[in-house]
């Protein structure tokens, strides 16, 4: 059949929506239009490139409108081991009761008057870190803020080897070019002196800017000043400081074998301004933090920037909760610390348990590695124990994996599909395990 004719075979949009009349007591009738007059452009397209088109017109919508009612956002079981996964949302958030209806976000109900939306967090932000402190949507945008706030217009003086990338593309001298602030860079990538820093600041100078290497290392031949010196000398020219942590990590996990620097040692070093991510180490959702010296977090909040930037009211739910567990030491309230927390003989109990419960698969405990990810704590691994499986194709189990409800995350090494417990709440064994059996058989 010549495409001419084809494309006169299409029906027309009233024929489709003719027999697709019971689905308009589901769906606006306007949407289901607009899905028909798709689905025949991409019929025609198809005819008009040579293919035949595979479904029928009204397959089509009934399939589109079927994935609009499906939420695009999905919770993710995350067997992986990595703590932090940026494509699964970083830090794991515990259960939320969003608040429905209205709420007190910037009321103040003992005075009866307008209040601050920050006031739910300010708080506990200076009880936890023992300087006042502000928040905004992600740690780029605290940067941001900081930089245009303290010295658009100036120099900020940074080292060479901390003009450092943080992720999908931003980079720090990108953000400091957007800010308004000229970069005066010194040193070299391996090794800056206090010497460096001194030299470099002149009248124009707004900030002595250092940024802690959160995603990556340098190691051998390497100088740093100790931030105390470069605080001192700060004072001495009446430059601030400020010192990006990026990790945020608030709680010391050195027992648990990760060498983190903790925000309330910089703050107490003499760092005039430190800014970290929300949903990293903090174990909270997606914001950027500011703290410091009053008069500095002061002047940020009046930036008229600092609104643009502001939190949204389930964040401020979300990171008020995530503090107020912090603070009160209730580690088992912020899932990422807990799953650090845990030991790898618990991990290997729960593995063994779990290989248990799922019959017919060739699976074997083995020793690993969890890692926390999320551009934090580079080189720096957990022990682990694995299940590990032997499987014909484990391409295709762990992409069957993925396609299950909920979808399940896993890891292929050493051609076997490996899961790690560490990142898999213990409530979601029950359907990992449904997952592992659905597979066997």
């Amino acid at each position: 059949m010549a495409e001419s004719e084809k494309l006169r075979e299409l029906p027309a949009v009233h024929e489709v929506l003719d027999r697709l009349a019971p689905l308009l007591t589901r769906f606006p009738r306007a949407l289901v239009v607009a899905e028909i007059r798709r689905a025949l452009d991409q019929m025609r397209a198809e005819i008009q490139s040579g293919r035949e088109p595979g479904l029928a017109a009204e397959a089509r919508v009934e399939r589109s409108l079927a994935a609009l009612e499906q939420p695009s956002l999905r919770r993710v079981v995350n067997a992986t081991g990595v703590v932090l996964h940026t494509n699964l949302g970083r830090a794991p958030l515990g259960p939320i009761a969003v608040l429905p209806g209205y709420s007190n976000l910037e009321y103040d109900l003992a005075a009866g008057r307008r209040g601050k939306r920050d006031s739910h967090t300010a708080g506990l932000l200076e009880a936890l870190l023992g300087a006042p402190g502000i928040a905004v949507n992600n740690n780029a945008a605290a940067i941001f803020l900081a930089l245009h706030e303290l010295a658009s217009g100036g120099e900020v003086v940074v080292s060479r080897g901390e003009l450092i990338e943080i992720g999908d593309g931003f980079r720090i001298p990108d953000i400091m070019a957007h800010s308004g602030a000229a970069i005066r860079e010194v040193g070299t990538t391996n090794r800056t002196e206090l010497d460096d820093y001194r030299a470099a600041i002149n009248e124009r100078t707004r900030l002595l800017l250092r940024v802690h290497p959160s995603n990556f290392r340098i190691s051998g031949f390497t100088a740093r000043p100790p931030l105390r010196e470069l605080a001192a000398l700060g004072r001495e020219r009446g430059v601030p400081v400020y010192e990006d942590l990026g990790s945020g990590c608030v709680a010391d996990l050195r027992a648990f074998g990760i060498e983190e620097p903790l925000v309330s040692d910089s703050l107490k070093a003499g760092a005039g301004l430190v800014s970290f991510s929300g949903d990293k180490l903090l174990g909270g959702p997606q914001a950027g933090i500011l703290a410091g010296r009053p008069e500095i977090v002061a002047r940020l909040r009046r930036n008229p920037l600092f609104r643009a930037l502001r939190l949204d009211k389930i964040i401020y739910q979300a990171l008020e909760n995530t503090l107020r567990a912090l603070l009160l030491e209730r580690w088992e309230c912020v899932p990422a610390l807990a799953m650090i927390r845990q030991t790898a003989a618990a991990i290997r109990a729960r593995a063994e348990a779990l290989v248990g419960r799922v019959p017919g698969i060739r699976a074997e405990i083995v020793p690993g590695s969890s890692v926390i990810g999320g551009g934090a704590t580079p080189e720096q691994a957990i022990p682990t124990w694995l299940i590990a499986i032997a499987c014909s194709s484990p391409v295709d189990w762990e992409r069957r994996l993925r396609a299950g409800s909920p979808p399940v995350v896993a890891r292929i090494e050493n051609e076997r599909l490996v899961l790690d417990l560490r990142t898999v709440f213990r409530e979601e064994e029950a359907e990992l395990a449904a997952a592992l059996l659905a597979l066997a058989r």
